[in-house]
């Protein structure tokens, strides 16, 4: 039996930018599967933490990916007391996955929390005004205030984050019948190093 790989498993070179493309077909395609990725974060009790978050942004020159969050969110309070992050990415259809590993910076009153906060949308920022914060226990199911006016959405900013993952390695994992093929990069300011790995 005859199997075909995918052109671009003809090098690391091409991985890495097919791997790229996804990323940036996902911040651009809210139907894309890579749009709402699986976060990990290291919590306050050491264990690890988990939740999917929405891709907002991805630059490949400076490898730098956003998302948003609530600064009274378990993972903000996490990201500033560690700030590394892990990251993982699945597309059924193209039957890969990435994991990426990187630190996170958090960003609320600078420039680029403004310009994050100006490009959402206004359904995107009731989510952020919300009363109480995240996670706080409630009486019973609708024990909370979720404003409903576009408008008020506007209240909500005092509590938004943008977070930027500055990315230090990436693990692209392809599941194939021809057998699943790995290749890991690691990017550093004065060093890149790529491999093909046993999957």
């Amino acid at each position: 039996m005859t199997y075909h790989f995918p052109s671009f498993l003809v090098d690391l070179d091409a991985v890495l930018e097919h791997g790229f493309d996804l990323l940036t077909k996902a911040v651009r395609l809210r139907s894309a599967p890579m749009h709402t990725p699986v976060v990990s974060t290291i919590g306050r009790d050491g264990r690890p933490r988990a939740r999917v978050v929405v891709l907002r942004a991805f630059d490949r020159d400076r490898r730098q990916l956003r998302f948003h969050t609530d600064i009274r969110s378990d993972k903000f309070h996490e990201l500033h007391v560690d700030p590394r992050i892990a990251i993982t990415f699945y597309d059924a259809e193209e039957k890969i996955q990435l994991r990426i590993e990187g630190r996170a910076t958090l960003h609320q009153n600078d420039e680029s929390a403004n310009a994050a906060w100006a490009s959402s949308q206004p359904i995107s920022k009731l989510c952020y005004a919300v009363e109480p914060g995240p996670g706080n226990p409630i009486g019973a199911r609708d024990d909370f205030y979720l404003p409903r006016d576009r408008e008020e959405s506007e209240t909500g900013r005092a509590y938004f984050a943008a977070v930027i993952v500055a990315i230090d390695g990436m693990d692209f994992l392809w599941l194939g019948a021809a057998g699943n093929r790995r290749a890991l990069y690691k990017f550093g300011d004065y060093q890149f190093d790529a491999r093909w790995v046993v999957p």
